[in-house]
């Protein structure tokens, strides 16, 4: 492709060394036409817009320094103009030192790259039968107006080819290249045209000048203003439509125009809401039944019996237990932790299990239903092939081509930026990188654990104290909920820094990788920032979940963290409701902050320069200059966006056995998201260049892998962090005889009979609590059921054979839960194909075609051809041999 861009499509490739050989733009005045899209003369189009600030006027740089900045531009643009565009330049309104130079395509020059890009075009109009859907008559209510918003014209299509042109659908050579597929043909000019030879290396791209300051923006236009319709009847005003029937609140429960998407801003982004609306419908199914499960939970809360009988005065009331701190803890009744059970009764419910194994098999459904649908995507928006035929190498990787090698399949010499050698030593740094960063997170979860414990004993030793007047108070401050509610925000601040961190540390090493493609390029960093970002926001719920208070030992020997901190412990009820907690702290401080991030601070920006330049509602200000004021998108473009939504999906999944409102809020979340997304593309950022996109990259096995951990992760909480199994070991074995005096199965006695008895006497010197022991107990409880036998048995302090068969159950439960899970999934997605039939029809139908009017007709041409020359063959013949005598 290098080869074939140096040979044909830039013949002038190369700097022009007299400065009298330069061609330049022309220069024109702006006319007051603030809407216009077009040339001075109205009939050539802007595809694209360069923005620069005159040499002659700047200040901050030498003089020298402006010279050759100066002669870069010069060369840039007129090798622009030498591969065929056309180019205007326009002094700024508002500031004199701004120069907009603007930027048109003609028709050859789109036909040329149309074909090396390998850009499908329309063929004829979609002849096959479609049948309307059975929920066509619901849908109709939320779908936007097609009187307003006309649905876009199918066609079959095929990738251009200037030699078959008269075969395309080409009714007005004006906008048989719609302005998305112009914009992006002008782009990739611009990003392969070359602007000096240093040390005999070319430097090429309008990437690079941007980079050193040579140009300062450059952009496609907006082709109105999002507040009114334009004025040019020439311009369609898809930007005003956008923003009134897709972007404005008062659509937040429409279904979202996503070819009209599409076409205004390209298959990127396009697929991106998409899948945001494809996963925001399915959450409405989850957040249903996550409430139905919740408000079981509040219904059956009354009837929890463990919950009444920690709350018994009789019963809680008369249950000492043990200190959970060395020395300066005390003594504590059991009853203090009252509202707690209750509350933990609404999520450590039956409903739970029944709402973990749905969310296991909603996940499948989700991801086959989005496969089916991205097919249709990708046959509907002509990128089923864009991987292999349409994606270009980045300028990037092209600049450091300076090592050849023999390509296997072609046998023949290519250009790569490093050898095997150096390809090796590149990853082995960047997964060295990866790995230090990531243990980097984890010692700052580390550094939380430590917080947790040292925090424990200064609130056990001083809250008491201080809150002892207000019984009421007293119930809800306890020293275990003081410090997991400072613990969730201290950690969700850190998270929140090293997410700033690694953003910076994720593009470096990319950067440093140096991927073909820019769909290589996107997809190693997602996997870096994922990775990242996993650690960082999943690091503090799996240790609540699956490692504290699980390794805590006894009263008589604790366990120690670093050799002097004591072990965590859990509520008698266990660390459910505290990783409830931190999942609403992380999960709804992320969406404030994230809103904060993407409208308060672009809506910020865009005031301050607007109300920078006095003179502005005093003049006419061109479309071009409106929207160099706009923030410009980024290099990552929706990244962030995606990364949001998949944390966030991780949330949703992972933990959702602990909190099954979690869908709700995610699907509320995302209802506003997205009309925020779509208000800040329209009214905030400059018009993205449009690019293609097959699919949603590397999120898709991200996704995949997601949903095959959430299985395991929610089977482990059900297990290992709530209270379900040694509810019902007790109800169905150890409520009832031998293990039980019951006569029937009960719950009745659970909480006795799970916390375990300790002597007093039998504490270590340090350990041993400051307080003195009143009443005349000799014995304490167990906050976290161990199940040990007693003080005096033979095996005391020994784990009991409740705890085994406790064991026992919390496996057996797992191993069973997983499999019928997997099995399901496993049936759901062998029965639900990757691909509709609908779409398989469509694709054939366009291969035929293709085949029929580009290669079948060539062939009919030889075939005639040939016949001509074979009966001038014959004819010559017959008069070889003919006897004379005739």
């Amino acid at each position: 492709l290098v080869l074939e861009l140096n040979q044909v499509i830039i013949p002038t490739y190369g700097t022009v060394p007299d400065q009298q050989n330069l061609h330049s733009p022309e220069w024109v005045d702006f006319e007051d036409k603030t809407d216009s899209l077009f040339f001075k003369d109205g009939q050539r189009r802007i595809d694209f817009v360069l923005v620069y600030e005159d040499e002659s006027k700047k200040m901050t740089h030498k003089r020298s320094d402006r010279k050759k900045q100066k002669r870069k531009r010069q060369v840039y643009e007129s090798n622009l103009i030498n591969n065929g565009l056309h180019l205007e330049a326009t002094r700024s309104v508002l500031d004199e030192k701004l120069i907009f130079v603007k930027v048109h395509a003609p028709w050859e020059v789109l036909c040329t790259y149309a074909e090396v890009m390998h850009i499908k075009l329309p063929l004829q109009h979609n002849d096959l039968k479609t049948r309307d859907s059975a929920f066509n008559w619901f849908s109709r209510f939320f779908r936007v107006d097609e009187n307003i918003i006309k649905p876009e014209q199918e066609f079959f299509t095929a990738p251009f080819q200037k030699e078959h042109l008269s075969n395309f659908y080409i009714q007005d050579k004006d906008t048989f290249f719609n302005p998305a597929t112009r914009s992006r043909i002008v782009h990739f000019i611009l990003s392969r045209v070359e602007y000096a030879t240093k040390n005999n290396v070319k430097k090429f791209g309008i990437n690079k000048l941007l980079d050193t300051g040579i140009y300062k923006a450059a952009f496609p236009l907006h082709d109105s203003s999002f507040r009114h319709p334009s004025t040019d009847p020439k311009c369609p005003s898809e930007r005003y439509l956008l923003y009134r029937e897709w972007a404005h609140p008062k659509n937040i429960f429409k279904l979202q125009p996503l070819d009209f998407i599409r076409k205004y801003y390209g298959e990127k982004i396009g697929i991106y809401f998409a899948w945001l609306g494809f996963y925001t419908n399915m959450l409405t199914v989850a957040a249903v039944v996550g409430v139905g499960c919740f408000l079981y939970g509040c219904l059956t809360r009354d009837n929890c019996t463990w919950s009444q009988e920690v709350c018994d005065p009789n019963i809680g009331g008369n249950i000492i237990m043990c200190p959970q701190c060395d020395k300066v803890c005390t003594y504590w009744n059991l009853t203090i932790t009252c509202e707690s059970s209750k509350k933990l009764c609404i999520f450590d419910s039956f409903g739970t299990l029944v709402f973990a194994v749905f969310m296991g098999i909603w996940v499948t459904f989700f991801l086959e239903f989005w496969k089916r649908r991205q097919a249709e995507l990708e046959y509907e928006w002509d990128t089923v092939e864009f991987l292999e035929q349409e994606e270009q190498v980045r300028p990037e990787y092209e600049a450091r081509c300076t090592h050849v090698v023999m390509n296997e399949i072609t046998q023949q010499e290519e250009h790569v930026p490093y050898t095997a050698c150096g390809k090796c030593v590149r990853m082995t740094f960047c997964t060295s990188a990866i790995f230090f960063w990531i243990l980097l997170i984890i010692a700052s979860v580390v550094g939380i654990i430590v917080y947790r414990l040292s925090v424990f004993l200064v609130f056990s030793a001083k809250l008491s104290q201080h809150i002892s007047g207000t019984e009421a108070i007293r119930k809800y401050l306890t020293p275990q909920t003081a410090t997991s509610v400072t613990a969730s925000l201290i950690s969700f601040v850190v998270i929140m820094i090293l997410n700033i961190i690694y953003e910076k540390v994720a593009i470096l090493i990319t950067d440093f990788e140096l991927p073909r493609t820019q769909t290589d390029y996107e997809n190693s960093l997602t996997t870096k920032m994922f990775l990242f970002q996993f650690v960082n926001y999943y690091s503090s719920c799996f240790y609540i979940a699956f490692f504290k208070g699980k390794f805590v030992g006894h009263p008589g020997s604790p366990v120690y963290w670093l050799g002097k901190y004591r072990n965590e412990e859990c509520d008698p009820g266990g660390c459910l409701l505290e990783l409830t907690t931190q999942l609403a702290i992380i999960v709804g401080g992320k969406a404030i902050w994230n809103n904060i991030q993407e409208v308060l601070l672009p809506l910020v920006k865009n005031l301050i320069g607007r109300y920078s330049a006095a003179a502005r509602s005093e003049k006419v200000v061109a479309r071009w200059e409106h929207d160099y004021h706009l923030l410009p998108i980024g290099k990552l473009g929706l990244f962030y966006e995606y990364l949001e939504m998949v944390i966030q999906f991780g949330f949703v999944t992972l933990f959702v056995a602990s909190f099954p409102l979690a869908p709700l809020l995610a699907l509320i979340n995302n209802m506003l998201e997205i009309r925020l997304d779509a208000w800040k593309l329209t009214t905030q950022f400059r018009r993205m260049v449009p690019q293609k996109a097959q699919d949603i990259g590397a999120w898709q096995p991200i996704l995949q892998g997601i949903a095959i951990l959430a299985v395991v992760t929610n089977a482990m909480i059900i297990a290992f962090t709530s209270d379900m199994i040694p509810r019902l070991v007790y109800y169905w074995s150890f409520s009832v005889p031998p293990y039980g005096s019951h006569s029937s199965h009960t719950m009745k006695g659970y909480i006795n009979s799970t916390l375990s008895v300790f002597n007093i006497s039998d504490f270590k010197n340090a350990s041993k609590p400051f307080s003195p022991w009143f009443g005349n107990q000799t014995t304490c409880r167990q906050v976290y059921r161990d199940l040990r036998y007693p003080p005096g048995h033979q095996h005391q302090y020994e784990h009991n054979i409740y705890y085994w068969h406790v064991i026992a159950a919390k496996l057996a439960f797992i191993i069973v839960l997983e499999h019928v899970i997997y099995f399901v999934k496993f049936i759901i997605s062998y029965i639900i194909p990757d691909v509709s039939q609908k779409t398989k029809s469509k694709v054939k139908r366009e291969k035929y075609l293709t085949q029929k009017l580009l290669h079948e007709n060539d062939l009919k041409g030889v075939k005639k051809n040939m016949g001509k020359i074979a009966d001038k063959i014959m004819q010559g013949a017959d008069s070889t041999f003919r006897p004379k005598d005739e």
